[in-house]
C-alpha cells in the first residue's frame, strides 16, 4: 500500500466515524489539507449548507406544524443526507440514542424536532449547558414526567434516569440520590399543557395546542430546601446538582465510554457496563481526562479521540456495526438521490425503520442497542436489499457520477481486477478482505474487460452498477 493510498483510507476510516463516508474525490480533497486540520474543521467549520426548510416545506406541508409520527424523523434524514457538517449531524443522532425521547408518550413531533435542534446548538459544547438543556427540554420534561415532579410530592423518573442513564451509570449513585436529585428538580415544568385543566388560565393549550410546549420554573413549586446529594449538603436546585454530577470521575468515565462505542469500536449495551470492563480503559483514561482538563468540553474530547493513535489504529477499522441510519443516509449521500424534496424520503424512513431504528421513536428510555444487535435475519435483507437497489439504481446523479469516474479514469479498457478497485475507491475507500476482494474480481471477471471511455455503453454501465450493488452487500460496506 502506497502512502497516499494509507493516507486516504485514513481519511476515508475518519468520515465514516465523523460523518457518514466521503467518495474518492472528496476524500482526496480532504488528504490534500491533511488529517489535523480535516479534524479542525469537522469540530469547528465556517459555515454550514443543507436543504432549506423552505424548500422541505414547500413540498412537505405536514413538516412545518410535524405534529404526526412520520414527520420529524424524515425531516431530520433530509438534514443528515444534505448536511455538508455531517458531524453536527452525527453528533446529534449520538446524543438521541442516550437522551432517547420517543413519540408515542410525547405525541407532538414539534417538540422532538426541537430537541434534536438543541442536540445541534449545544451537542459539541459543554456536558453541562447540554445537560442544562436537557432538563429545560419539554419533551424530556413531559418524557420523564418531570411535569408531575412536585414539592412535597416528588416523581422520581427523571432524576433516575439523569444519573443512571444520561450521566454517570448504576453504582455510582445511592436511591437517597435519585431522590434528592427529584427534589432538586421540582418546579422545572412546561407551560402551554393540556393535562392540567383546573389550572386552565396559565396551561390551557389554546390557541397554540402542544406546539407550544415551553420550559417553565414554577417558583412555588420548588422545594428549596436542604438536600444531601453525593455526600455534599445544600438548599441545591436544578443548576448545582448538574454541577455536582458534572464533577465525577464516574461522568467523565461514562460520557467517554459513550463516545468510544459510537466512534472507536461497539460496546455491550449500557445495562452490562457495571459488570462488563471497556475493551480499552487506557482510551477511556485519555478521554476522561480530556472531559476534565476542558471543563467538559465535548468538543475537546472529540478532537482527542479524533487524533488518537487508538482511532487511528486499524484496528478500529470497521470494528463497528453501521446503525441503520448510518447506512441509509451514507447510501443517500453517495447517490445524490435527494437533491430537491421528493416524497420518496417517507420510504427511505421507513425502509430505516425496517431495519431497526425509527428515528424519533426508539424502543425505550435505553435508546437502541446497537453493535451485532442491528442485525438478524429480517434486518440484514433490509439493509443488503436497500444499499443494493439504490446503488444499482442508475438514474441516481450520485450513481451516474461514480460510474463515469469508473469508467472514464484512464485507458480504453479495464480489466476485472481493477474495475474492483475503483468501484471500491470510488464509494469510499472501502478496504475489503482478500477473499472478499477475491470473488469480487471474480464476479467481475464473468463480463470480461471493461470497454471505458466517455461514451459508455449501456450495457457496461449496468455491469458497474451491479459490481456496486454486490459491494453493497459485502460485510465491510455494512461496518463503519
Amino acid at each position: 500500500m502506497t502512502t497516499a493510498t494509507a493516507d486516504l483510507q485514513l481519511m476515508a476510516h475518519l468520515m465514516r466515524r465523523a460523518g457518514f463516508g466521503a467518495n474518492r474525490s472528496q476524500l482526496e480533497t480532504y488528504a490534500e489539507k491533511g488529517y489535523d486540520e480535516t479534524v479542525s474543521e469537522l469540530l469547528n467549520p465556517d459555515s454550514r449548507s443543507e436543504m432549506g426548510d423552505d424548500l422541505i416545506r414547500r413540498y412537505h406541508h405536514e413538516q412545518s406544524g410535524m405534529m404526526g409520527q412520520i414527520s420529524p424523523g424524515t425531516y431530520w434524514l433530509y438534514k443528515m443526507t444534505t448536511s455538508s457538517d455531517a458531524l453536527q449531524e452525527k453528533m446529534s443522532l449520538f446524543w438521541h440514542g442516550i437522551f432517547a425521547t420517543g413519540y408515542p408518550k410525547i405525541t407532538n413531533g414539534k417538540v422532538l424536532s426541537d430537541q434534536i435542534r438543541m442536540f445541534r446548538r449545544y451537542g459539541m459544547g459543554s456536558f453541562r449547558t447540554l445537560l442544562l438543556e436537557l432538563a429545560r427540554d419539554p419533551s424530556m420534561i413531559v418524557w420523564l414526567d418531570n411535569h408531575d415532579n412536585h414539592k412535597g410530592a416528588i416523581n422520581e423518573n427523571f432524576g433516575r434516569e439523569l444519573l443512571e442513564l444520561f450521566s454517570m451509570g448504576v453504582g455510582n449513585y445511592s436511591e437517597d440520590d435519585i431522590k434528592e436529585a427529584s427534589r432538586a428538580f421540582t418546579g422545572w415544568t412546561i407551560g402551554n399543557r393540556e393535562y392540567m385543566a383546573l389550572r386552565a388560565e396559565r396551561d390551557s393549550i389554546w390557541p397554540y395546542g402542544r406546539i407550544s410546549w415551553h420550559f417553565e420554573f414554577d417558583e412555588n413549586d420548588h422545594d428549596d430546601g436542604e438536600k444531601e446529594f453525593l455526600g455534599q449538603r445544600g438548599n441545591f436546585d436544578g443548576e448545582e446538582i448538574v454541577d455536582i454530577i458534572c464533577r465525577q470521575p464516574a461522568t467523565a468515565a461514562f460520557i467517554a465510554r459513550h463516545m468510544y462505542h459510537f466512534f472507536v469500536a461497539d460496546e455491550p449495551p449500557v445495562p452490562q457496563w457495571p459488570y462488563v470492563e471497556p475493551q480499552d480503559p487506557e482510551a477511556i483514561e485519555i478521554l476522561s481526562k480530556a472531559y476534565f482538563e476542558s471543563d467538559y468540553d465535548i468538543g475537546h474530547m472529540l478532537h482527542v479521540l479524533f487524533t488518537s493513535e487508538f482511532f487511528k489504529s486499524q484496528d478500529s477499522w470497521y470494528a463497528r456495526v453501521k446503525s441503520p441510519a448510518e447506512i441509509v443516509t451514507g447510501v443517500l449521500r453517495l447517490t445524490g438521490e435527494f437533491h430537491r424534496p421528493k416524497r420518496q424520503i417517507v420510504e427511505r424512513q421507513q425502509q430505516m425503520t425496517w431495519m431497526g431504528q425509527y428515528l424519533i421513536n426508539p424502543p425505550s428510555v435505553e435508546g437502541w442497542h446497537e453493535g451485532l444487535e442491528w442485525i438478524d435475519t429480517g434486518t440484514f435483507v433490509e439493509r443488503l436489499n436497500f444499499a443494493s437497489s439504490q446503488l444499482g439504481n442508475t438514474d441516481h446523479p450520485g450513481v451516474r457520477s461514480i460510474i463515469e469516474r469508473v469508467a472514464t479514469n484512464g485507458g480504453s479498457s479495464v480489466g476485472p481486477a481493477e474495475l474492483v478497485d475503483r468501484c471500491l475507491d470510488e464509494i469510499g475507500m472501502i478496504a475489503v478482505s482478500d477473499d472478499t476482494r477475491a470473488s469480487l474480481v471474480d464476479y467481475a471477471a464473468s463480463g470480461g474487460e471493461l470497454v471505458a471511455g466517455p461514451e459508455l455503453s449501456s450495457e457496461n454501465r449496468e455491469r458497474v452498477a451491479e459490481l456496486l450493488q454486490m459491494i453493497a452487500a459485502t460485510h465491510e460496506f455494512q461496518r463503519a
